[in-house]
């Protein structure tokens, strides 16, 4: 699988009272790989938001499977697993890879999105994301979702 990654070294500020991050932080941390994925491939959120578009989730599903604690390097993947092929729907796969153990994945979040007009506040398509998107990392498993204009859908 290709994947695009960020590494990151756990805050006191991610801590529970169990001594280890807190849930949220996993979501909060695949969703700055996305926004940073974006960015690096020549389109920023604060260029899409320019646009008048934003992002808009429809599903977050997180897996956890291991702790992780307070100065532990991880490193957080994403991949497209599902996109049209203008861009306007779309899902990622996350995950969270603890450094040192092997590379032990200790999260896998799967999101479904797609992006929001601003001004209308409908779904919309963004005509340079679709380009844009292609080039991402896609899993192996990676499949097109149907225009909604095809009998398929």
């Amino acid at each position: 699988m290709q994947t695009y990654s960020k590494t990151i070294e756990v805050t006191w500020a991610d801590m529970d009272p169990n001594r280890h991050m807190r849930h949220s932080v996993y979501n909060d941390y695949a969703a700055q790989t996305r926004v940073g994925m974006f960015s690096d491939f020549g389109l920023s959120i604060t260029e899409i938001s320019r646009l008048g578009f934003g992002p808009v989730l429809f599903r977050e599903e997180t897996q956890f499977l291991r702790e992780i604690s307070l100065l532990e390097i991880i490193t957080v993947t994403c991949a497209l697993t599902t996109m049209r092929r203008d861009g306007s729907r779309w899902s990622f796969l996350h995950e969270i890879i603890k450094e040192g153990e092997d590379g032990i994945k200790a999260a896998q979040i799967a999101v479904d999105g797609a992006w929001l007009n601003l001004e209308s506040r409908k779904l919309g398509t963004i005509p340079e994301l679709g380009e844009v998107m292609n080039r991402f990392p896609k899993t192996e498993n990676f499949e097109w979702i149907p225009d909604s204009t095809s009998r398929s859908e």
